[in-house]
């Protein structure tokens, strides 16, 4: 778990500066916590978001600080548990409470299909953002347009993450590091939403 890796354009070298802009651009995901943490007011699902989403700042940082396996792993994870927490959410939210907790392994069953037919892991999110914006369209609340435009942008930043190794020749630092920045984003716009539906 403590294999060097190297997975992005801007790391040529181990050490802990050797992705610059990867590390630093996690800082959106800092700010888009403080945010959430602000709206939350003491709001609990407002909290454990914003606490959430620091943990994906935390994880992906030492992930482009060390490059080691466990702290990909890490990454992976901690953007996971945010994923499958806010589709528990935001289903008790929106639908129905007794059926929340089918939402998790739901999800999880869709990643693995559309990774199995090659979609990646990302796909099923991407579905998602689309699912959830058209239930809120049905049903006339306007906040659907909060998950059709951090749809688009995930889209966006879906695209340049892929990106990241064939530009190398052309753009030495890759384009992983706009993939934080536009997530940074995506999670404070889908945490607004939902924390602008409660009470």
């Amino acid at each position: 778990m403590t294999d060097y890796v190297d997975g992005y354009c801007e790391r040529v070298a181990p050490g802990l500066w050797g992705e610059p802009l990867n590390s630093l651009s996690n800082l959106a995901f800092l700010l888009a916590a403080v945010l959430v943490w602000r709206l939350a007011a003491g709001d609990r699902v407002g909290r454990l978001l914003a606490g959430l989403i620091g943990l994906v700042f935390l994880a992906g940082t030492a992930f482009h600080l060390l490059a080691t396996r466990w702290a990909a792993v890490a990454d992976s994870v901690s953007i996971l548990v945010f994923v499958l927490a806010y589709v528990v959410l935001f289903v008790r939210e929106h639908w129905s409470r007794r059926w929340a907790w089918v939402a998790a392994p739901a999800f999880l069953a869709l990643t693995a299909g559309t990774a199995l037919l090659g979609g990646g892991l990302y796909l099923a999110a991407l579905i998602g953002f689309g699912v959830f914006a058209a239930v809120l369209a049905f049903r006339r609340d306007a906040l659907w347009t909060h998950f059709a435009v951090a749809g688009a942008l995930f889209a966006l930043s879906l695209s340049l993450r892929a990106l990241d190794r064939d530009v190398c020749d052309y753009v030495p630092a890759g384009t992983h590091f706009l993939w934080h920045l536009l997530n940074g984003v995506v999670l404070y716009l889908v945490s607004r939403a939902l924390l602008r539906h409660r009470p």
